[in-house]
């Protein structure tokens, strides 16, 4: 969606590549910062019922088209890890992160193939999040299902917790395409008053 309007804005390559970067660094941080208040508020269970880590990568994916929603996707799960093992309590734990980079990176590549369409309509968000939802969720409970004789926790298990977020991914389906549309929108004023200047 992004690099459509800065494309009609008339920005330049180096612009845009600014741009997402300060994005993309923004939405890891933000991706760090939710599940850690979340968890400070409401414990673990609030982690596992709101899911805080997957909103930004769903507006990275909206927002910033695949590419780079996917560096989002991959490294918020990973800088948490590394950041939250210096404090002594990994976020998330180690036997769990590469199923999260898995994860993540389809929510942000699912989210991010409707940037375009994005661009053209807000109302697209809302199939975006929905998609990458079923998609990411159905991708981890894959893999566990698969590796789960090497890995500490079983497809069961996940299948559980996948039950328990359904609040978190209702909360998603609904903020994240409204907070695109008003994004979107914010944008296409700012040209459109740019344009009449």
């Amino acid at each position: 969606m992004l690099d459509a309007i800065l494309t009609q804005k008339q920005t330049s390559a180096t612009g845009k590549i600014t741009l997402k970067a300060i994005l993309s660094v923004g939405l890891i941080a933000l991706a760090v910062a939710l599940p850690q208040i979340v968890h400070i508020a409401l414990g673990q269970p609030g982690g596992v019922q709101l899911l805080p880590m997957y909103l930004p990568v769903l507006i990275g994916g909206c927002l910033l088209g695949w590419r780079w929603a996917l560096a989002v996707g991959v490294l918020s799960p990973v800088v948490s890890f590394a950041l939250t093992s210096l404090m002594g309590n990994p976020m998330p734990a180690l036997p769990r992160l590469p199923f999260m980079m898995a994860e993540l990176a389809v929510f942000a590549v699912v989210s991010g193939l409707f940037s375009k369409l994005i661009s053209k309509n807000g109302l697209w968000a809302f199939p975006a999040v929905f998609a990458a939802q079923l998609s990411g969720r159905a991708v981890f409970l894959g893999l566990v299902a698969v590796f789960q004789s090497v890995a500490p926790f079983t497809a069961e298990m996940i299948w559980s917790q996948i039950l328990a977020g359904w609040l978190g991914l209702a909360i998603q389906l609904i903020v994240v395409p409204l907070l695109i549309i008003a994004l979107r929108s914010i944008l296409l004023k700012e040209k459109n008053y740019t344009n009449l200047h």
